[in-house]
């Protein structure tokens, strides 16, 4: 009798102690890999807010290799005739850091410049647009305002849009790049090639040093100040617009524009047109629509580029490079919101061939 009451507790203990383990090792198993799931999931939602700051059509492409780039690029361009669809399908769908890159990996392996290589393929508006796209953001604001003063006249248009709607840090770096580029000063040459109270907002603005914030105790002056300068006299004291349009923050100048509306029935907008002309009305009605939406503003600049008799290509061209990596989508709901089409249809109905494809490119898809 004792001998199997030994063996039954030996033969149950056993698979008792592995059941046991087993269980154990299950348990840790499921809770290893609901962990995984949990960082897994909270890495997607993470990389998802990360991206839903991010505002440009253009983004990093993932699987960058700088080198094979450069050697898709090398291939389009060698022996007879030239790959546009592989160029303008490498350049449109990379970062400009990136572009960078392969500008630097292409030198390297084939000992040539690369925008110099591509000028010598390419022609027309698609070479044109290519080589802003190879051009680094502040060098290619620099060049586009060296442009504006030093050629024949003056691109009052292409001043209003870059020191209208650059961040303060972005015109800092604009005119350092400048000095460095071009061996003078961009204040200098600006004040030099316009005047009046046109050319002092102008230098206002390309100090890039707007207070900061929101002051309640001079709202309400400010508005008033601007309504007696323009709608609630004789004349117009046009230094009064330059010294709070070109210098307060944005956050204070939109609760001035609402309480100026109050004051006066009417938006500022309104009340410049009726007071001022000429290339200070374009700069002030500027400044205050990129106050108000910088992507809306852009939008309206885009429309009139191609909604006009013939197309305004410089434009059209400027904005989408500059702001591919910005805003280009805010730019896109905008313009929908605005006038009832897509940017993309209207790119498609205004402009053509390879010229039109890149453009399509850096839009990143219909509305």
């Amino acid at each position: 009798m004792p001998a199997p009451r030994t063996f039954l507790v030996a033969s149950t203990s056993l698979p008792l102690s592995l059941g046991w383990g087993w269980n154990l090792s299950l348990y840790v198993g499921m809770l290893f890999g609901l962990l995984l799931l949990m960082l897994l999931l909270l890495w997607m939602l993470f990389k998802q807010l990360g991206n839903s700051d991010y505002r440009g059509s253009v983004r990093p492409f993932v699987h960058f290799n700088a080198k094979h780039d450069a050697e898709i690029l090398h291939k389009a361009m060698k022996g007879i005739g030239t790959d546009e669809d592989a160029i303008l399908m490498v350049l449109s769908a990379r970062s400009n850091d990136q572009r960078q890159q392969i500008k630097a990996a292409y030198k390297k392996a084939y000992g040539k410049d690369l925008v110099s290589a591509l000028k010598s393929e390419l022609g027309g508006l698609f070479e044109n647009l290519i080589v802003a796209l190879m051009t680094p953001p502040v060098l290619y604001d620099a060049t586009l305002l060296h442009k504006a003063v030093k050629g024949a006249g003056t691109d009052d248009q292409v001043l209003i849009e870059i020191l209208a709607s650059r961040t303060g840090d972005q015109i800092k770096d604009i005119s350092k790049v400048y000095k460095k580029e071009f061996g003078g000063k961009l204040e200098k040459d600006i004040s030099s090639d316009t005047g009046g109270s046109y050319g002092r907002l102008l230098v206002i603005l390309l100090q890039g040093s707007r207070e900061e914030g929101v002051e309640e105790d001079k709202i309400e002056n400010d508005a008033k100040d601007l309504y007696a300068a323009g709608e609630g006299k004789f004349g117009t004291d046009e230094e009064k617009f330059i010294t709070i349009l070109g210098n307060r923050s944005s956050e204070h100048l939109q609760k001035v524009f609402d309480a100026y509306k109050k004051i006066s029935g009417s938006d500022i907008e309104d009340s410049i047109k009726g007071e001022i002309t000429g290339n200070l009305e374009d700069l002030l009605l500027a400044v205050v629509k990129c106050v108000r939406n910088v992507p809306g503003f852009f939008a309206e600049s885009l429309y009139k580029s191609m909604r006009r008799a013939g197309t305004d290509d410089d434009t059209l061209m400027r904005i989408m490079v500059t702001r591919s990596e910005v805003d280009m989508l805010d730019i896109r709901a905008n313009f929908k919101k605005m006038y009832g089409q897509s940017l993309y249809t209207t790119i498609q109905e205004d402009t053509a061939g390879d010229y039109q494809k890149a453009l399509l490119y850096l839009c990143g898809g219909k509305d």
